[in-house]
This record gives structure tokens, C-alpha cells and sequence, in this order.
């Protein structure tokens, strides 16, 4: 059995699943040991020449009905046994997906997907096989092998005894080899985790492999990782196999003991009054056979508790993966986000990093205003998103939503009051009116279509065959750049958010498009705080307040105009933007 914090609990949760199949499978043993009986009955009254008609009609129904009796428990057990280990794991599955829409952005930045991905799929199956098959092993062991063993014993102490010493050689090679195979079964899954890793970064690449001829390089590097899967692999079977083959090896050595004292026995009593009959040998021998599977099962069972425990270990350390994004004790709750901002003197830091990221922020965002937010390529613009987002823990103070301190805010509230346009867009692999109405469910089909119409995307998705219900490729790989900026919009643009966040949100349209999707937002957004991340001035020139940032400080504030006047940074930036947009024959 395996027992651990996170799984305990389903012992009396399924408590009764498992009694049912316990008792179903106890009654399966029992009938099997019944037909040993009958067989060596028959045999008995066939030597003595006692078997008539009348009786061999008796044990053909008696075997009937242990037939039927073996049938229905069997069915039994396995629906509450193995059904039982779908349920868990359904339930463990659950819990981890809950715990990890909790972590942070810290923990994911220090995981792989493809690691993870092994979690929920090879090590849940690992630990759904000890629940089961393993469950069923260690009660057919405990059970049917102690009553074959009794029944062996009644027949004759001596052979049973001799047999029962390969026994105990088995258990002690079973504990010791369970060792190894547990830390080789570990090394086997973080080598599928490494595979995984590469294979999946390499899908998502494909394009840019392709883009540098560098097909060859990436299949060698491949085969490399491949081949220590492999030999992981390899060296893990190489163990369990011997444990196999040395369980097979005392079986073996246990027949050939008990068919030489049993032969022997039998020989001595013929023309004897002695007791062990030719009907005792096949029984004693039909006991052995029922024995057998359990002996078998012992080798199985260390293994496969071997990768249980493996597994849940990882999948335990991933469920203790503390929470570092919470509700404070403490939480302020309040009916409405209004979309007032007060940055008071915030600095901050990355999780584990030294270097301050940003540094003594203070300015003020008032409720309805469109801000501009600009600075060249790390001077920290998504960082301040990020704090704003809730995404990791500042001190007291340093950042307030409508006077209150965010740390002190109900992180559901925080979220609910924001729209969000990323940086890097994410679309889903779904059809597109799913990924517009991402925010809410049962949105009115005319919604979507506005919102497209406001993000400027709504002439390119009737361009498509299926329109709404067009399906995207996984991440939107069917989508261009620009068209994955615009449903993103759309779809922050559908929640009417009190405060609006877009991070670079316009980098991959035309400026010609950027324009009408600025102007629609004027009108949409009216008294509602917007807050814009630009590269391009033509994004932020006519927000209430734009706020430069360089090298994670404030170092100008105002207006376009008042920036173009009193910062020289700023100016600079317009003056070769425009130039820029002059020689491509726009303006700016």
C-alpha cells in the first residue's frame, strides 16, 4: 500500500469502494481453492473406483457454480477496485491542477513544462497503478497466497516446509532490489522529463530552426537526450527484470522440491496405509499452481510501489510548492474597484535576484485617465504591470488601488477590476468567439462581434471560412502577429475592466490601425482608467499623462507636450521616430 499526506485521505474517502472489492476478491480466493478439492475428489474416486455417475454430475455443478461465483467477483473487484484508482486518480489530477493555477512566476520561470507535464501524466499513472493493480497484488498475496499456503500445510508440514525457505530468499532479494529500482525508476522519469523538454521546445521552435537551416544540429541533439532516455530506460528494465527472473528461478526451485518429496510420498504409500494419495499429489500440486501468481506478484508489487513511492514523492514535492501569492490575513474587502492608482515610492526586485528592478516609483494614476507608459527595451515597464497585476508580493504601502494597499486587497478582486493585454498574446487552441469571450460565459454572439469591430479585427475574422467559430492552431499559429494582438484586445476590451493594462499591445499592427484601434478605445474607455506600455510615441501622445522610465526609474512625467519641453530623452525618442516614419512615408 502506499500512504503520504496528500493521498492518505482517499483511503476513507473510497473506504467503502475498497471494502467491496476487498470482500468480492476474498470470496474469488476462497473458490478458487475449492477446486483443487474437487479435482482430487475425482481423482481419488477414480483410483478407488468409487466415482459414479450420480457424483460426477454433483462435481460438475459444484465447478459450475465456482465458475460463476469466480466470473461475478471478478467483475466485482475490478469495478471497485480498479474503478476506485481512476477515481483517485481523477481526484489527485484536480488537486494538482488547483494548486498549480496558484503558484507563481517564480516557481514556473524555475520549471519546465515538459517536467511538469510528466507530473500529470506518467507519475499520476504510476501512483493510479499502486491504488489498483497494487492494491489487488498485496491483498491476492496476503490472502490467497496464506490460504494456499494453509491448505498446503494441512496436507503434508514437510513439503511445505522445504518450500517455504525459497520464500523467504524472495522477500529479502525483493526489499533489496526495490532499492535499486526506485532510484533507477527516478532517474528513468527525469530523463523522459529532459526528452519531453526538448521535444516540445523544439515544435514550438520549428519555425525558427527552419528559418537557420539548423534541422541537423537540433536531430543530433535530439538523439543525444534520446539515447540517455534510453539507457535510463534500459537500465531501470535490466533491474526489474532480474528481480522477475529471480522470483521465477525460486518458483521453480519450490516445484521441483515439492514434485520430488510429493512423488516420493506417493511411491511409499501405495500397498501402505499411508494417507497422501495420488489425489493429495494434485491437489498439493493444483495449491502450488494457485500459489504461484501471488509468489509472482511479490516481484510486481515491489516495483511497482517502487515507482508509486518515486512518483508520489515528486508529485508530493510539487503539491508542497508553497503558495507565494495569497490573500493576507487580513483582507480589505470592497464593493467596486474605482481605478485609482498611487504608486508610493515602490521598489522592487525579482524573487531571488539582487538587482532592483525598479526603483523609488512615485506618481499618481486618477480614476478615467489614460496613462502612456514608455522607456526603451528593460527599463522595467512590464514589471510595473506585473505588481499592478498582483503577480508577486510587495511591502506595505508601496502600491495602492483606490487608497487601499494592494497587499491588503482580495487578489480575486484585483484581477476582476483589471483587463490585461500582454506582451506575448496568448491565444488558445479554440475557435475564435471562445477566445474573444475568455472573460465571461454565454456572451451574446452581437458582444464579440462589437468588440472585434472596436480591436479592428472584426474584417479579418469574416475573412475566414468558419468566421467566429473559425478554430486557431495551438498558441494561434494560424494567426498573424497583428491578429493575435487584436483578439487579445477584443478580449480584454469584452471583460469592461475598471482598469485597463496594455503592454505593448500595438507593436505588430500598422500605425494606420493602431489609430482607429486608439480612437475607438477613447470612446469606449470613457472614465475608466487605461493604462498603455508603448515603444512607439504615437501609441501614447495624446493619453492625460505619460510616464518615462529608464533603467526601472521615473526620470520625466507630464504630458506630450510637456515632456517635449522639459525631457531630453523624450524628445530625442520623438525626433528619430519621426524620422523614422518620414523615410517609411508615414507621419508621426
Amino acid at each position: 500500500m502506499l500512504f503520504g499526506k496528500h493521498i492518505n485521505k482517499y483511503y476513507l474517502k473510497y473506504g467503502i469502494f475498497f471494502l467491496i472489492g476487498l470482500i468480492a476478491l476474498i470470496v474469488v480466493d476462497f473458490a478458487q481453492l475449492e477446486i483443487p478439492d474437487i479435482i482430487g475428489s475425482i481423482i481419488d474416486g477414480l483410483e478407488l473406483s468409487t466415482l459414479d455417475q450420480a457424483q460426477v454430475v454433483i462435481f460438475v455443478k459444484e465447478l459450475a457454480i465456482i465458475g460463476l461465483i469466480i466470473v461475478l467477483g471478478r467483475f466485482f473487484w475490478r469495478i471497485f477496485i480498479f474503478g476506485t484508482s481512476w477515481r483517485i486518480d481523477f481526484d489527485l489530477r484536480n488537486k494538482m491542477f488547483q494548486h498549480a493555477e496558484k503558484l507563481s512566476q517564480t516557481y514556473y520561470s524555475e520549471k519546465k513544462s515538459g517536467g511538469l507535464m510528466a507530473l500529470f501524466i506518467n507519475d499520476l499513472n504510476a501512483i493510479r497503478m499502486a491504488f489498483g493493480p497494487g492494491l489487488l497484488m498485496l491483498f491476492d498475496i496476503l490472502i490467497l497466497g496464506t490460504l494456499a499456503f494453509y491448505k498446503m500445510y494441512q496436507l503434508d508440514p514437510a513439503i511445505t516446509f522445504f518450500a517455504a525457505i525459497p520464500l523467504v530468499l524472495i522477500a529479502f532479494l525483493a526489499t533489496y532490489i526495490s532499492k535499486i529500482t526506485g532510484k533507477k525508476f527516478k532517474a528513468r522519469q527525469q530523463s523522459y522529463e529532459d526528452l519531453s523538454d526538448f521535444t516540445q521546445e523544439n515544435f514550438y521552435g520549428i519555425s525558427v530552426i527552419k528559418a537557420f537551416v539548423n534541422e541537423l544540429r537540433e536531430i543530433r541533439a535530439f538523439a543525444k537526450i534520446n539515447k540517455v532516455n534510453q539507457e535510463k530506460n534500459v537500465s531501470y528494465i535490466k533491474a526489474s527484470t532480474f528481480l522477475n527472473i529471480a522470483v521465477e528461478m525460486f518458483i521453480n526451485v519450490i516445484r521441483v522440491i515439492m514434485l520430488g518429496i510429493g512423488a516420493y510420498l506417493v511411491y511409499n504409500a501405495i500397498g501402505t496405509n499411508a494417507v497422501f494419495s495420488i489425489g493429495d499429489l494434485t491437489r498439493y500440486i493444483a495449491y502450488f499452481g494457485t500459489l504461484i501468481w501471488p509468489m509472482m506478484a511479490v516481484g510486481r508489487l515491489i516495483n511497482m510501489r517502487a515507482q508509486a513511492k518515486a512518483s508520489l514523492d515528486r508529485v508530493s514535492a510539487f503539491l508542497d510548492a508553497e503558495v507565494e501569492i495569497h490573500d493576507d490575513r487580513e483582507v480589505v474587502n470592497v464593493d467596486k474597484i474605482e481605478g485609482k492608482i498611487t504608486f508610493n515610492n515602490l521598489t522592487f526586485k525579482y524573487p531571488k535576484t539582487e538587482k532592483e528592478v525598479l526603483k523609488n516609483i512615485n506618481f499618481v494614476i486618477e480614476k478615467g485617465q489614460t496613462v502612456g507608459i514608455i522607456g526603451r527595451t528593460g527599463s522595467g515597464k512590464t514589471t510595473l504591470v506585473d505588481v499592478m497585476l498582483r503577480l508577486y508580493n510587495l511591502k506595505t504601502n508601496e502600491l495602492l488601488i483606490d487608497d487601499y494597499d494592494i497587499m491588503k486587497l482580495p487578489i480575486k478582486t484585483i484581477r476582476n477590476a483589471i483587463g490585461y493585454v500582454p506582451q506575448e498574446n496568448f491565444i488558445f487552441s479554440d475557435v475564435i468567439k471562445n477566445n474573444i469571450s475568455f472573460s465571461t460565459d454565454n456572451v451574446d454572439q452581437e458582444v464579440i462581434k462589437q468588440m472585434a469591430i472596436y480591436s479592428d479585427i472584426h474584417d479579418n475574422i469574416i475573412d475566414f471560412p468558419n468566421q467566429y467559430d473559425t478554430l486557431v492552431g495551438e498558441r494561434g499559429v494560424t494567426l498573424s502577429g497583428g491578429q493575435k494582438q487584436r483578439i487579445s484586445i477584443a478580449r480584454a476590451l469584452l471583460k469592461n475592466p475598471e482598469i485597463l493594462i496594455m503592454d505593448d499591445s500595438f507593436s505588430a499592427v500598422d500605425t494606420k490601425t493602431e489609430e482607429q484601434v486608439i480612437s475607438n478605445l477613447r470612446a469606449l474607455r470613457a472614465g475608466k482608467t487605461t493604462i498603455v506600455i508603448a515603444h512607439r510615441i504615437s501609441t501614447i501622445k495624446s493619453a492625460d499623462q505619460i510616464v518615462f522610465i529608464e533603467n526601472g526609474e521615473i526620470i520625466a512625467k507630464g504630458t506630450h507636450t510637456e515632456l517635449l519641453n522639459s525631457c531630453k530623452m523624450y524628445r530625442q525618442m520623438v525626433i528619430h521616430q519621426r524620422l523614422e516614419a518620414e523615410l517609411e512615408g508615414e507621419v508621426i
